[in-house]
């Protein structure tokens, strides 16, 4: 007998064929949007070698790269830190005392509510900070808010079962959270958690707007070096370098979820956990 759990009736034959047909017809009209796109930018010389042959010059390459790592190294810096200051924001908006918990729900509402290039701009001008700092201080005001309400609501996805159960074994609202509710909320909302992480990664481009020379900055300015031609060029490239980075970036996520996902499947349970609880079966 199947125990599998079906969520949805199976598609019969007449609906699967109007699956296929709308399939077919979507790439079809896909593939005719890409061939006008393509038509108009041939007929304005996008495409000629001459406009392309800037990529042949090292040093072309060179302030590409160095541009990259900017843009790597403030992203990398924004969300380690982001990431833990999103932590203490959820544990303090989770806090069962009125006390911490309104004060903290406050915090998160302003800082969300703040564009990040005027977080920037702030940290630029008011902060005795270089450049690169205050764009990830920005990022970091900013995406700390979203990573706890994220990291919140799922906590609040969990079934209450978790908290009574974790009480019942002796475990304090601290430990509850850190031990049973936040592990599996970070599992849970951890596709979110990279949709974050990919924004995160794109809005460092807002960062040539207080002169930080990251990727995008870096192109800007080898586009008024070497002239209008070129305009397409190097913005095509810089275009495909951030997709690639946060392609990379979800395949990365996709590997730790399952990795997680198995883990979890394998029945481990925390070491405090796993102390806490056989020391009450003792006493009990």
């Amino acid at each position: 007998m199947s125990t599998e759990l079906v969520l949805y009736d199976e598609a019969g034959p007449r609906t699967r064929r109007r699956i296929l047909i709308g399939s077919i017809a979507g790439g079809l009209l896909l593939l005719v949007l890409a061939f006008v796109v393509y038509r108009r930018l041939d007929t304005r010389g996008i495409f000629e070698a001459e406009r392309w042959d800037i990529f042949t010059d090292p040093e072309v390459w060179e302030a590409i790269g160095r541009g990259l790592l900017a843009t790597l190294k403030a992203a990398g810096a924004a969300a380690a830190l982001a990431a833990v200051a999103g932590l203490v924001l959820c544990v303090l908006r989770t806090s069962p005392s009125p006390l911490v918990r309104r004060p903290a729900a406050v915090t998160i509402e302003l800082f969300r509510g703040l564009p990040v290039v005027l977080l920037m701009f702030f940290a630029a001008v008011v902060l005795p900070v270089s450049l690169f700092w205050a764009v990830v201080i920005g990022l970091v005001i900013y995406n700390s808010a979203v990573v706890a309400e994220i990291l919140r609501a799922g906590i609040a996805s969990l079934p209450r079962g978790q908290t009574e159960a974790a009480a019942a074994i002796g475990l304090s609202d601290l430990q509850t959270l850190r031990l049973v509710l936040l592990p599996q909320a970070i599992r849970r909302m951890m596709p979110t958690l990279v949709s974050q992480l990919v924004v995160l990664n794109k809005d460092t481009s807002l960062g040539f707007i207080v002169g930080y020379f990251e990727l995008l900055r870096t192109v800007q300015t080898l586009q008024f070096f070497f002239g209008d031609r070129y305009l397409f060029s190097f913005f095509f490239v810089a275009a495909g370098i951030y997709i690639l980075l946060n392609v990379l970036i979800s395949r990365l996520a996709i590997y730790l979820e399952r990795r997680g996902s198995t883990q979890a499947a394998g029945g481990v349970v925390p070491r405090d956990l796993a102390v806490v609880a056989a020391g009450t079966g003792e006493n009990g």
